[in-house]
């Protein structure tokens, strides 16, 4: 569980990161970008409102992290058929935003239907070639298991092609147990069950996640704002330069 402090670290260095404009300006320190990641990654309960923008975020991948993602080479129509079927009451998804309000990073945990495997769940994440190398895959991963403990589950799967290699190292470091069989591989994890730690642990996330959401929707507004403001400036002067001519 995070402690207080970290997380009030993290709320406060992401709303001072909002008051940059969102495209543009001098690129950042790299040693004092390094210094000052947040230790927590906002990561949003998506609900049925957002099933178009889940769709944009998958429809982004190439054809390679399609294949990779959903086992074949997905085209747009078989993505939005399977965006339409995403059961939000049983299941659960998460997401990562960038500063643009974009989704960069989707998971899908899955939660079984037959009876006989009521405690067990599947795993699937997909993280846009941008934003990789910087774990997102990982704290989702953490995150659904987080939820998982919490809704009684006590085993988590990933059913992945065996080139796959990002998805199986992210379940091997939690420290699930991988098969391969030729072409494709399934990893599993036992979890243990939910405590009341896990329990305000995923409430001080999700609370975390959604400040996090307000302040980066509040910070776009107020910077588009400012760029229709500057677009109506330069045409007042566009104007004013022809009646002069």
């Amino acid at each position: 569980m995070y402690a207080t402090k970290d997380w009030l670290k993290a709320s406060w260095l992401a709303g001072r990161d909002m008051l940059r404009p969102v495209a543009g300006g001098p690129a950042a320190d790299p040693i004092r970008t390094k210094q000052e990641v947040p230790v927590m990654v906002p990561i949003r309960a998506l609900g049925p409102s957002y099933r178009e923008r889940i769709a944009q975020h998958l429809l982004q991948l190439e054809p390679a992290d399609r294949y990779l993602r959903f086992g074949y080479a997905a085209n747009d129509e078989q993505i939005r058929r399977y965006v339409e079927q995403l059961d939000f009451d049983r299941d659960e998804i998460f997401g990562i935003y960038n500063r643009r309000l974009e989704l960069i990073a989707v998971a899908h945990l899955a939660f079984s239907e037959h009876p006989e495997y009521q405690h067990c769940a599947e795993f699937g994440v997909s993280v846009l070639k941008k934003a990789r190398g910087r774990g997102f895959g990982a704290r989702l991963f953490e995150r659904a298991v987080m939820h998982a403990r919490n809704e009684g589950v006590n085993m988590v799967f990933i059913h992945a092609l065996s080139e796959n290699t990002a998805m199986l190292r992210i379940a091997r470091n939690a420290g699930a147990t991988v098969r391969r069989d030729g072409s494709e591989s399934e990893a599993y994890l036992q979890i243990v069950p939910g405590s009341l730690d896990s329990r305000m642990a995923e409430i001080v996330e999700q609370q975390f996640a959604e400040v996090d959401y307000q302040i980066k929707k509040q910070a776009k507004q107020f910077w588009d704002f400012l760029a229709s403001v500057q677009e109506v400036r330069s045409g007042v002067q566009d104007a004013r330069h022809q009646s002069a001519e």
